[in-house]
């Protein structure tokens, strides 16, 4: 799982501030019905699996699931207002797994660690944040990670990093 490292407490981090192996944790945040519906309006998903329960009932779920990307969206915003404020640029890209559903509900919320920290050819911060999704039993539903351009502290108006 990586190496140990600090819980981050509240606050904003730049990427000077981070080490591989700190860690912590997100909000939480009920799946509604609404946010299935919601989805499937926007991204144009309308698979039956997410929109018709006896449908899903019938592969042997209780329920429709939720979209496997409205988690992950779901998560990334948990990420995005958490009280630990990674203090990023922009999303280089994700690598994510899908383990268990996610139904309309569910209360989920993600284990953050940073699995890696470096800088670019360029000066620029680059973070992978691992992610651990759980619901409320306990249950991981996703993890992966995903890669950030993370901002430095700068030192003029030019933006040059010292």
């Amino acid at each position: 799982m990586g190496r140990p490292g600090r819980r981050l407490e509240a606050g904003e981090y730049w990427f000077e501030d981070i080490a591989e192996g700190d860690c912590y944790e997100t909000g939480r945040l009920v799946v509604t019905d609404a946010h299935i519906v919601s989805f499937a309006g926007l991204s144009g998903d309308f698979f039956d699996v997410h929109m018709d329960d006896e449908f899903a009932k019938s592969l042997g779920f209780p329920a429709r699931v939720a979209h496997g990307l409205l988690g992950l969206a779901l998560v990334d915003g948990l990420k995005n207002r958490s009280a630990v404020r990674v203090m990023a640029i922009a999303s280089l890209g994700w690598n994510w797994r899908f383990r268990a559903p996610i139904f309309a509900g569910d209360r989920i919320g993600a284990n953050v660690r940073i699995a890696s920290a470096r800088l670019s050819s360029k000066g620029r911060g680059i973070l992978a944040l691992a992610f651990e999704v759980t619901k409320q039993d306990g249950t991981v539903v996703q993890d992966g990670e995903t890669t950030l351009l993370a901002r430095r502290r700068t030192t003029n108006e030019g933006g040059n990093v010292q």
